[in-house]
């Protein structure tokens, strides 16, 4: 830790599960292990919240509501309020894990806040629309509520902007989004993967995975739906969340599709390792899975655009070190022609290159660019 720091608190939006986003949040913990965790929503257990590094967590009132757990998606007009009830005055040093509402934390001229931006919140802004048809508000009474209270959280979402001493963004794509947002520069640190975790495995078996948590911009559905046509490929799909039972009646009558559910990080491993290529439909902000997956030395067959095209190495693009391919539309029938290719030239994609792609992003690169970039804001603060 920087002997210009005294007190670190690190804002994360929440904490329903272990994604990408949180296995960021573990690598800042490692930088700072003795900062304090404040987040809006905490369902994780004692052992999940370890093996994050969290020695102290706080959370928002809006945790303590009954069975908050089912419905606390729902509750995003009381998330600014909640972010901003957090009192953080005592501390030197505030870093914000935002792909939501972490970064309107509020702070003083004495602190340094530097923001690290997974996404600004995807559903506010330039996905709003997407957003509103993917879940049948883009119309109706309720629709015009919704569309209100989203109209709400961009104004506060633009406002908080200034409260940021520093931004980074988790892409080059996420900096052209913060740009575009909040008229905001930002540096890009690659969220980082821990290598030594995954198997590598140059021989693979003939099934494809995907997974993720199921919501609806990830785009599962897709996937499924295209293997629902080819019954002579299998897939095997991990995951769960709020579009599971959407998923569910979308496979239930292919047999070529193994809808496991959320498990564990063991699993998930063993599975990516085998699979003859790793299936990714979401315009995502960076997307730390596919690297993961090619850390197991698996090909990745990926939508492109947004952060797969700065994660994936693309067979069109550059043959000699492809990682992968790239689709371009989310349909089933892309999804499928993009099979029909990669399996053409499948023997060409190598593992090994999967694996020389996927060193570029590892937990001693994203230490070292994050901690410097703090250090010289704390510097510059400090005079």
């Amino acid at each position: 830790m920087s002997n210009n720091v005294k007190k670190v608190a690190i804002v994360h939006d929440w904490l329903p599960l272990i994604g990408g986003a949180e296995k960021v949040l573990a690598e800042i913990l490692k930088i700072y292990p003795d900062a304090d965790v404040y987040t809006l929503f905490d369902f994780l257990d004692d052992e999940e919240r370890n093996s994050l590094g969290i020695k102290n967590i706080t959370t928002s009132y809006l945790n303590k509501w009954p069975k908050v757990k089912k419905y606390y998606r729902y509750l995003f007009p009381f998330y600014p309020l909640a972010i901003e009830n957090f009192d953080l005055y005592d501390y030197d040093l505030v870093i914000s894990s935002s792909h939501l509402v972490a970064k309107g934390v509020i702070t003083g001229a004495h602190q340094v806040h530097v923001s690290y931006v997974h996404s600004p919140a995807r559903y506010a802004w330039d996905f709003s629309h997407q957003y509103l048809k993917q879940t049948g508000y883009d119309k109706g009474f309720k629709g015009i509520i919704v569309k209100h209270l989203l109209s709400r959280l961009r104004i506060w979402d633009y406002r908080t902007a200034n409260g940021v001493d520093h931004f980074i963004a988790n892409s080059d794509y996420i900096r052209k989004r913060i740009w575009k947002v909040y008229r905001r520069e930002a540096d890009v640190v690659c969220p980082p993967i821990d290598i030594e975790k995954f198997t590598f495995q140059e021989d693979k078996e003939d099934f494809y995975v995907t997974a993720s948590r199921m919501v609806p911009y990830k785009r599962i559905d897709i996937i499924a739906k295209a293997f629902v046509d080819m019954p002579e490929k299998k897939l095997v799909i991990i995951g769960d969340g709020p579009e599971m039972n959407k998923i569910r009646a979308i496979a239930e009558d292919a047999e070529n599709i193994q809808l496991m559910g959320y498990q564990s990080t063991e699993v998930l491993r063993d599975h990516m390792k085998r699979a003859k290529a790793f299936i990714f439909a979401a315009e995502e902000d960076f997307g730390i899975i596919p690297v993961e997956a090619q850390a197991c030395g698996t090909p990745v067959i990926a939508f492109g655009k947004g952060g797969a095209l700065e994660t994936v190495v693309g067979y069109s693009e550059n043959p000699d070190i492809a990682s992968g391919i790239f689709f371009d539309s989310q349909t089933p029938a892309a999804i499928m022609e993009a099979l029909h290719s990669f399996e053409n030239i499948a023997d060409k994609v190598k593992a090994k290159n999967c694996l020389v792609n996927a060193q570029k992003f590892t937990s001693d690169v994203f230490q070292s660019k994050l901690k410097q970039i703090v250090d010289e804001e704390l510097k510059v603060k400090n005079g």
